[in-house]
């Protein structure tokens, strides 16, 4: 296992939520963070002076965010968009729309960081639904699946230079508006019988980032959920 301190990391949508979490932990190992952010201004820069804020709904951002942050160590691609969309009214454009930030993005993001030529590591994150068929939620779905693939060409691509890795988290916290309470209950059956917290993905988020002999792979925080499938 290498050690993090004094390397220096790239968060997207690092300012709330799960994103908080990684930063947080990333800090706690010595690590400078760059936190990107779309909207939270004022929680970004309560975590780091380091901070970059970007669309990634628009391509042209995307291109020049790595830029922005300077030379990294590592990238962790957490920032992604959710929509409840069944394929009766996913429209080319909704589909679009969530294929930008959950995929596209962190395409883009890892081909830039990867053309720095320092070598590191990314995680990407994903959602324990790539092992399931939800079809309430069809464009998120395939969006996360092709960030499965994408992870292990990546991983094949940039050897030996860059690792690439994933985590997929099963369900962790309400959507943002929405209170705690019923939410164990709509988060479904969970083999552990216990919901994952921000701060234990981020503990797999750094696993990765140290783990100098793994690349290509997921690993799966979420209680056992994905082994259910369709069943949860």
């Amino acid at each position: 296992m290498s050690e993090l301190t004094g390397r220096r990391a790239l968060v997207t949508g690092g300012a709330v939520r799960i994103g908080r979490a990684i930063v947080e932990a990333l800090q706690a190992a010595g690590v400078e963070v760059v936190v990107h952010y779309l909207a939270s201004r004022q929680e970004a820069l309560s975590l780091s002076p380091f901070t970059v804020q970007a669309d990634l709904g628009n391509p042209a951002e995307c291109a020049r965010l790595v830029g922005e942050a300077g030379p990294v160590d590592f990238l962790v691609n957490n920032a992604s968009i959710f929509t409840k969309d069944a394929l009766p009214v996913a429209t080319p454009e909704r589909v679009l729309r969530e294929f930008q930030v959950n995929l596209f993005a962190p395409l883009e993001l890892i081909r830039q960081f990867a053309a720095q030529a320092r070598g590191g590591a990314v995680v990407n994150l994903l959602d324990r639904r790539i092992r399931a068929h939800d079809t309430t939620c069809a464009p998120y779905s395939i969006a996360k699946k092709g960030l499965e693939e994408l992870t292990r060409l990546a991983a094949i691509q940039y050897a030996p230079g860059v690792r690439v890795n994933a985590v997929a988290p099963g369900p962790v916290l309400p959507p943002p508006g929405r209170g705690a309470a019923g939410f164990r209950e709509l988060a479904g059956r969970i083999p552990l019988d216990r919901l994952p917290t921000p701060e234990q993905i981020a503990e797999a988020v750094l696993f990765l980032l140290r783990a100098e002999a793994i690349t290509g792979q997921v690993v799966y925080v979420d209680g056992g959920q994905h082994m259910l499938g369709n069943g949860v």
